[in-house]
């Protein structure tokens, strides 16, 4: 299996900065406590909106400027990371879904990128981030099945299934994981200045944490232009 970008993603988005992870035996702690590990981001998170909302963060608004690249209105379809920070905002917490999910979560806020977590089970030979031609599907948390439109940007595998549409804006029910997903694969992106420092910086902690909990990530790197599959 592998994960990547198309070249045309990375001609069209040369700042992009994709941090990836592969994390083996989750099930064997899917009940793991988590919360104690969750509060120092959330904290870290809530000091940060003490001193602005969420769009004046750098990281959310490089997201919102793709989005407009993209033809999409930032306001009505936000980066999962902006999504996840405006309800932690109004809400001053997250839902708990999934020990490694709120962990991510934790952590996606805390640094204001998103962080995507997929259960390789549900997906076909490789993860490509990619325009879609028009003859994909995605299976929406409602149970309806979509096809994304050609040329939107969107997590294909091998069958032309959709992991995540718009980018970094809503993943699939298909690929996320439960209390039966065994082996993950965490991508998080940044595409503002200082991400090459912000997406290595919130890797390694997610892989610290990670350790504590479960194990250590199978892999982990920071892919480049010149670096741009992990292969697995």
């Amino acid at each position: 299996m592998y994960f990547g970008h198309s070249a045309e993603i990375w001609q069209e988005f040369p700042q992009l900065v994709p941090g990836v992870m592969v994390v083996a035996g989750i099930g064997v702690e899917a009940e793991a406590e988590v919360e104690a590990r969750l509060q120092p981001w959330l904290e870290r998170a809530r000091g940060r909106l003490a001193a602005g909302s969420e769009g004046q963060l750098a990281e959310v608004s490089a997201w919102r400027r793709a989005y407009s690249a993209m033809g999409l209105k930032p306001t009505k379809y936000r980066s999962a990371a902006e999504a996840l920070l405006r309800r932690f905002r109004r809400e001053g917490d997250l839902p708990r879904l999934h020990p490694l999910v709120d962990l991510c979560n934790a952590l996606s806020v805390a640094f204001a990128l998103p962080v995507a977590v997929f259960d390789l089970a549900q997906i076909d030979s490789f993860l490509e981030v990619r325009r879609a031609k028009g003859t994909e599907t995605y299976l929406a948390f409602s149970g309806q099945t979509e096809t994304p439109p050609p040329d939107e940007i969107i997590f294909a595998d091998a069958a032309d299934h959709v992991h995540a549409r718009r980018w970094t804006f809503r993943q699939s029910r298909q690929s996320t994981i439960s209390p039966a997903s065994e082996r993950v694969l965490i991508v998080s992106e940044g595409l503002h200045d200082t991400a090459p420092a912000d997406v290595a910086a919130l890797i390694e902690a997610l892989a610290a944490e990670i350790s504590q909990v479960w194990s250590q990530p199978q892999a982990q790197v920071i892919l480049t232009v010149d670096n741009p599959r992990l292969t697995f």
